[in-house]
């Protein structure tokens, strides 16, 4: 097991880098504007759920199979930025009027966290993050390396609940307010949709 000392020190940069911008936090900080705080929090617990598959791929050593076959990792961003695109076409034709809690088409929660468990596992950018930054943490002698990197797994998961938790809870306390106006709800709305279609170009033109 890695000292206290090491988990401590690794969930201060777990929580800095959640804190960075990036999709997963700028996703679910639209999710919570769009459609209230509890829809947020459903995809946060989605997005971690991914963080768990991801975990557990790098820890039996399957995510350096992903990292060096390109046709793997062409496939998997084709799909996410696809994904990307259709979240970006259900934003552009959302419709106003109403609170996201009155919409008669509002989505169920297990909509919500399917919706974040798909956005995290079609990022092909953050099975390899795990990939190159889990390991530096690991210390020889400290235990079996696949327990220590399922730790440090589950550290970052417990940051990234922390991080994106609170980004839903603000957002979507703040976003209730705003999105009483219809015009404010069309802004939101188109300016979520071009977010996606921009990450979803980001995604598509991405490097391994």
């Amino acid at each position: 097991m890695p000292s206290f000392d090491t988990l401590l020190a690794f969930l201060g940069i777990a929580i800095l880098l959640g804190l960075a911008p990036g999709p997963d936090n700028l996703f679910v900080l639209l999710q919570s504007a769009m459609h209230g705080t509890r829809a947020g929090l459903t995809v946060v617990l989605g997005l971690c759920t991914g963080l768990l598959v991801h975990t557990a791929v790098v820890a039996v050593g399957l995510a350096a199979l992903l990292a060096a076959s390109a046709v793997a990792f062409t496939m998997l961003k084709i799909a996410g930025a696809l994904y990307l695109v259709w979240l970006a076409w259900q934003a552009f034709r959302a419709p106003v009027g109403a609170l996201p809690s009155q919409r008669p088409e509002a989505r169920p929660a297990s909509h919500m966290y399917w919706r974040g468990v798909v956005m995290n596992l079609t990022n092909p950018k953050v099975v390899i993050f795990f990939l190159a930054f889990l390991p530096q943490f690991v210390v020889t002698g400290r235990g079996h390396v696949a327990m220590q990197l399922m730790v440090f797994g589950f550290v970052f998961i417990l940051a990234t609940l922390l991080v994106f938790g609170a980004i839903a809870w603000f957002s979507g306390v703040f976003g209730r307010a705003l999105m009483r106006s219809a015009r404010v709800q069309r802004a939101v709305n188109w300016f979520a949709a071009t977010v996606f279609l921009a990450l979803a170009g980001r995604l598509a033109l991405s490097q391994r």
